[in-house]
């Protein structure tokens, strides 16, 4: 009897530390793509001096390749056989390349920089290391997230392993978000050039270290490659039959280029309408705060609603959120700093909303995984889970592309040192009007078409339980 119980302890401390070395590596993943996705077009229209035009061909370009790229890395890791198992190698491998090509994205390696004529190596040097990140990104980010549905099928577990790296990788957005303006300026001494690179730098040495933290402590279980060879053509057969994945990327890319807008937008409105780019570490925090609390909606909720109910109510605060920092947002904090305290709650409430969908996101695509195999006869987590990182990065895309409109339609200019009426009027616009409306859309698509709840979700649970039964016997 104390043999079975000092087992049953051992297994659970494994356990716990297991899951907590695989949620390690989503901070230096946060970093990386924190700064990708925050900071990017802001060093590259106000460092750089590059023109608002390369936001509009080149993520376009790139998310074209990505369209090849993503599915092709899944369809890798799906047929990979090691004695380290199939995920963990390309982590690694992916953490690696993905720090060298973040440190030379935000590195200017000698070019002339200015505003009076378009240097095009230049152009070219920041194209290539663009073009770069993203399939190195992929590298390490289709295998971390594959892992997720190898590790229970048991519905409320699942919900607790998802918001597990989800709060890591919250963790490491709210380092990027809130100590980046001080990094960039106590590293660069004044040099924003130089500061953006040392910073990149050591956001790069963090994501190796936390990989691998991630391969040494985590073990991969259920996660053998498939009977037959994987190939490209059966990766995107598989994405055009599965209705449910298809239904999510909609969903999810709605959702998540709102917040990439915003995002994006939050140095361009606290320095320039706000004239005070510092005030963007107290949004930062808050929102941090508001995100890593609303990790834990969907596992506590979801033992008294159903995860669908807790989805929309989530969504709804990010609504919510958005409409009262517009109301308390530009003019009433311009005028009066009290003001800021309702205009924080808000922010609080929306980012909340978004730390939950966040979580409910990488469950969703686990309970995909098992959708794909119940209707479709195969199992792969990869190629399901590639489509994550192609929708981040495609949200991206069109985040950068609804910035670069707006920045040319009001006449943004990087040199002035008080930008127009007419541009601040339209920064806000984009940080707290637009966003909402993805939002919004995004609700009305997963309340209409997702169905993975209720009978269904019971079917393919039961499904897959004796399935792996039946694997288990035999």
């Amino acid at each position: 009897m104390k043999e079975k119980k000092a087992k049953r302890s051992s297994g659970g401390i494994s356990w716990i530390f297991g899951y907590l070395g695989f949620g390690v590596g989503a901070i230096g993943m946060d970093l990386s793509y924190g700064l990708f996705n925050s900071f990017l077009t802001k060093y590259l229209t106000d460092v750089l001096l590059l023109n608002a035009t390369f936001l509009l061909i080149v993520p376009t370009l790139a998310r074209i390749w990505d369209g090849i790229n993503d599915p092709m890395m899944g369809t890798i890791v799906d047929n990979t056989k090691s004695k380290f198992g199939k995920f963990r190698p390309w982590i690694m491998c992916g953490a690696v390349l993905n720090a060298v090509a973040l440190t030379f994205l935000f590195t200017n390696p000698g070019f002339e920089v200015s505003s009076d004529f378009i240097n095009i190596k230049l152009y070219i040097y920041a194209a290539v290391m663009y073009v770069l990140w993203g399939m190195t990104n992929t590298m390490i980010d289709i295998p971390y997230w594959s892992m997720v549905p190898a590790l229970t099928s048991d519905p409320q577990k699942r919900n607790v392993v998802s918001a597990i790296p989800r709060f890591f990788s919250g963790f490491g957005q709210i380092i990027v978000s809130v100590f980046t303006v001080q990094m960039v300026a106590m590293l660069g001494k004044g040099n924003d050039s130089v500061g953006y690179s040392r910073w990149a730098m050591i956001a790069g040495i963090v994501l190796i270290i936390g990989a691998f933290i991630t391969v040494t402590t985590t073990r991969e279980r259920g996660s053998l490659p498939p009977k037959e060879k994987f190939t490209l053509a059966k990766a995107f057969k598989t994405v055009k039959s599965n209705d449910q994945l298809l239904v999510f990327m909609l969903t999810a890319l709605l959702f998540n280029t709102g917040w990439y807008i915003t995002n994006a937008m939050g140095i361009y409105f606290f320095d320039n309408v706000m004239g005070n780019k510092s005030l963007l570490s107290y949004f930062a925090a808050i929102g941090g705060v508001g995100q890593a609390l609303g990790l834990f909606l969907l596992p506590v909720l979801s033992k008294k609603f159903t995860r669908r109910k807790v989805i929309q109510g989530a969504m709804c605060m990010t609504v919510i959120g958005y409409l009262g920092m517009f109301l308390f947002g530009p003019v009433l904090l311009a005028s009066n700093a009290k003001m800021f305290i309702p205009f924080a709650v808000f922010a609080l409430i929306g980012c909340m909303g978004i730390g939950c969908i966040f979580v409910s996101q990488t469950v969703m695509l686990a309970d995909i995984v098992d959708y794909g195999e119940y209707s479709l006869g195969y199992r792969s987590e990869s190629i399901v889970f590639s489509m994550k990182g192609f929708l981040q990065k495609l949200a991206y895309t069109i985040q950068s592309i609804v910035i670069a409109l707006g920045l040319q339609f009001s006449h943004y200019d990087a040199t002035l040192p008080v930008q127009t009426e007419l541009t601040k009027n339209t920064i806000s616009t984009m940080m707290f009007i637009i966003p909402p409306i993805f939002v919004v859309l995004s609700l009305i698509i997963f309340t209409k078409k997702y169905k993975l709840h209720g009978e269904l979700s019971d079917k393919v649970n039961e499904f897959i339980m004796n399935r792996k039964a039946k694997s288990e016997e035999e």
